[in-house]
């Protein structure tokens, strides 16, 4: 039985030492179709990019030693293509930057990193110093980028520089290969060094794909499209394709019938129905596909469902950009977490910087990043619409880990439970005290005015939720703009409380106080009839709850209402 490649994304690697391998051979054919000179791949990490660049490397270089690589390809779908594609085998010269590890804190050592990496590729073409075709200060300045001592233009334009001295030396374009070019882009993002990494990966890939004579085909994979004018100025010879077009789409994830393929010759086929509901559900194109990652885990634990992809796609943005989403985002996503779909603008043209600022850049961002699905897509106005679900259980546990997460940094495990208790019980006093405590701690310090109550608020509806929803059934409902928030929580147990929890926040403009506004809660329960909806359903006794608010002071007010 073959090994699994965990981990593994060399191509030879894996076809030399037999590890199981889904061909996706095919992938060359359509880079050779291409027409355009630059293609931007962009899928969510861990969906096969990097295995594919390398099978890329592997088919095109042309190598000065170590032979020719054909014997890697035998027996693979690219074999049986016409011989005007197999002639393009070992052919080109190939530049290949991987920068999917650049992870910093700080631009200093950002750059160290991409320094490291330009000189490693600098030194696997080291043979260009025995040529004798480099001039004396191009010499110099190449050995001073393959010791990390060259100044920082030499790097910006180290990809131009390569490429003139290779397709020299071959007498052929070269072919460019760039893995994963948004990642230190996102670490930029992160931690505050944004404008220094998007400059220099401007510079630096303008340089290499920018009206460059010596190019003969540029590859780049990433997460993010990311807006032109942000990275490739000018660069008018760039195609863009994202997991919403139908291009590409089968080469990366995997299909329903190569899962199937797989679970079979594994022995694990009576598992496929369990693992579709854990893995499947990308909408890549006019495809639905798996998680590659997850699924070749989940056969090395043989057949253990469980998330395995939380560990290892940068979470800490998607965890940031949850925690500190506005209200509107905590409401839709408590939707989502509920099952149900959210029409949502999709802007493929992101720049990571407005991610947290424009609402379409944020779903957009989790929809290309692989955290988000579009169930249905369609044009409004020349502009392009979502209507946006969670793919699978293992994309829903992330996000239901990051909302409990945050609660426990918010609120002490013992806390959590007494507040959720006294609150299913109607001991409205104690449930007063820890939810004063709880708000007191979620809060900014420096912002509790604007929506930063209300953000709380429905962060404390998405705890409910998820903490208590194996016994209840919690429905939420806002009316945006008019600062009123409704909570049903309906418990399985009839003759348990069902509960109604009316949130209002404080109306400066008409001189009301909290005192004013608790009552107006409870009479907006009292009009709306909530308490006949849960007793109607057979729930014996139910409590009315009147929450208002105005920045960290919050008011409780309750009422008991039986059958």
């Amino acid at each position: 039985m073959k090994k699994l490649p965990i981990g593994i994304d060399d191509f030879k690697k894996i076809k030399e030492e037999g590890y199981y391998y889904v061909d996706k051979s095919l992938f060359i054919k359509e880079i050779i179709d291409e027409s355009a000179e630059v293609i931007l791949l962009a899928r969510p990490r861990r969906f096969g990019k990097t295995l594919n660049l390398s099978m890329l490397h592997y088919f095109f270089e042309k190598r000065i030693k170590d032979g020719d690589n054909i014997d890697l390809f035998q027996g693979l779908k690219i074999k049986d293509a016409e011989q005007r594609y197999l002639e393009k085998q070992n052919k080109y010269p190939i530049i290949h930057l991987d920068f999917k590890d650049v992870k910093a804190n700080n631009w200093s050592n950002c750059f160290a990193n991409l320094k490291r990496i330009i000189a490693k590729e600098y030194k696997r073409h080291s043979y260009l110093l025995d040529a004798g075709l480099l001039l004396e200060y191009e010499e110099k300045e190449y050995r001073e980028i393959m010791d990390l001592s060259a100044n920082l233009n030499a790097y910006q334009f180290s990809l131009k520089n390569l490429s003139e001295h290779l397709s020299q030396y071959h007498q052929q374009k070269v072919m460019i290969l760039i893995d994963e070019y948004d990642q230190a882009i996102k670490s930029g993002y992160m931690n505050g060094f944004y404008e220094e990494v998007v400059g220099f990966m401007r510079s630096l890939l303008s340089g290499g794909l920018k009206s460059n004579p010596n190019l003969a085909k540029g590859v780049l994979t990433g997460i993010l499209r990311v807006a032109k004018e942000s990275i490739f100025s000018g660069l008018n010879n760039l195609v863009v394709n994202t997991l919403l077009d139908k291009e590409y789409d089968k080469y990366f994830g995997l299909l329903e019938l190569e899962v199937k393929d797989i679970l079979d010759y594994y022995n694990l086929n009576y598992k496929s129905n369990e693992v579709k509901e854990w893995y499947n559900g990308y909408s890549f194109g006019e495809n639905i596909v798996y998680n590659p990652w997850s699924i070749m885990t989940c056969i090395r634990k043989e057949g253990e469902l469980k998330p395995y992809w939380i560990n290892t796609s940068g979470n800490e943005l998607i965890r940031k950009l949850v925690i500190e989403g506005d209200s509107e985002v905590k409401g839709d996503l408590e939707l989502l977490i509920q099952g149900k779909t959210v029409k949502k603008k999709i802007d493929e043209n992101i720049v990571f910087g407005d991610i947290d600022k424009k609402g379409s850049s944020l779903w957009s961002f989790l929809l290309l990043s692989g955290y988000l699905r579009a169930k249905n897509k369609y044009m409004e106005e020349a502009r392009l619409y979502c209507d946006l679900d969670i793919p699978n259980k293992e994309v829903k546990y992330i996000y239901e880990e990051i909302i409990l997460n945050w609660f426990e940094d918010k609120i002490t495990s013992q806390n959590l439970k007494l507040m959720l208790k006294s609150l299913t019980t109607g001991d409205i006093e104690t449930f007063t005290v820890v939810f004063k405590e709880f708000v007191i701690n979620s809060m900014s310090s420096f912002d509790v005015g604007g929506d930063e109550p209300e953000k709380v608020y429905h962060a404390f509806v998405l705890g409910l939720l998820l903490n208590l929803r194996d016994r209840y059934k919690v429905k939420s409902n806002r009316e945006s703009g008019y600062g009123r928030y409704d909570v049903m929580i309906i418990p399985e147990n009839k003759s348990k409380l069902g509960i109604v929890i009316e949130f209002k926040k404080l109306n400066q403009h008409q001189n009301e106080d909290l005192e004013t506004a608790v009552n107006a809660a409870l009479k907006q329960i009292e009009e709306r009839n909530y308490a006949q909806e849960l007793l109607s359903q057979g729930v014996t006794g139910v409590l009315e709850i009147g929450m208002a608010f105005s920045g960290k002071q919050v008011k409780v007010k309750s009422k008991n209402i039986n059958k």
